[in-house]
């Protein structure tokens, strides 16, 4: 799978390009965000690694033109420590993130739990047919999209995902650390707000076609997606 690398830290790059080469990636790395931008543009990568502190273009603004027009996966390069990073990347339609120092094998099963996910994903999907259809909201499993009144939700990965899960189990209360599970791959550290990130920006999206709150949130355990009647 071809994955972006933008981070304009030139050792760091070379080093974790060698080392997700050795474990069957396909790397390209640039080092300023205007040409980071135009790459993921104008290409298919399967994910791009986006780091904030970027020359010529900041990670949020790459981001932010990037969703204007493609939803390739991302997992954004945050500070250790900076809280706003990981929450205004996330709401700009990032996947996931990762903080800075971090662990290789940490980083590699981010990606690969987020690549595990579109591979599998694209497989089940060759072979379904089926919708489903919950409370206005109509989810094409095998096309992985979303419509309200025939007009497509504009959702990332993630964020459909989480969507799908919670209106497959429409009714039942589904727990953060679950939907982290199944749909990040990885459990839910204590104060991570990524769920609760990416499911303020599902309702934000729903919101613009349908008045009703459609996904309601259990304090203390997660989420429930209203069945209607």
């Amino acid at each position: 799978m071809k994955l972006l690398m933008i981070d304009d830290d030139t050792g760091l790059c070379e080093l974790l390009s060698e080392y997700l080469t050795a474990q069957g990636f396909n790397v390209q790395s640039v080092h300023d965000g205007e040409q980071g931008l135009k790459l993921a543009q104008t290409n298919d990568y399967a994910l791009i690694l986006l780091d904030v502190m970027l020359p010529t273009l900041d990670g949020f603004e790459v981001l932010k033109q990037l969703r204007q027009t493609k939803l390739t996966p991302v997992i954004m390069l945050t500070a250790k420590g900076e809280d706003f990073d990981r929450i205004f990347g996330l709401e700009l339609g990032a996947d996931d993130y990762i903080p800075k120092p971090f662990n290789h094998r940490e980083l590699l099963a981010r990606v690969k739990a987020i690549t595990r996910r579109i591979e599998h994903i694209t497989t089940m999907n060759a072979t379904s047919n089926n919708k489903l259809v919950v409370n206005g909201i109509t989810i094409n499993l095998a096309a992985r999209e979303a419509l309200i009144k025939q007009t497509t939700l504009t959702l990332t990965g993630t964020e459909y995902e989480i969507l799908a899960l919670l209106a497959k189990r429409a009714g039942e209360v589904v727990s953060k650390e679950q939907i982290s599970e199944d749909v990040l791959g990885r459990r839910l550290a204590s104060f991570d707000r990524s769920i609760d990130m990416h499911v303020s920006n599902i309702r934000k999206k729903i919101a613009e076609h349908l008045p009703n709150e459609l996904i309601k949130t259990i304090r203390g355990t997660g989420y429930v997606f209203i069945q209607g009647e």
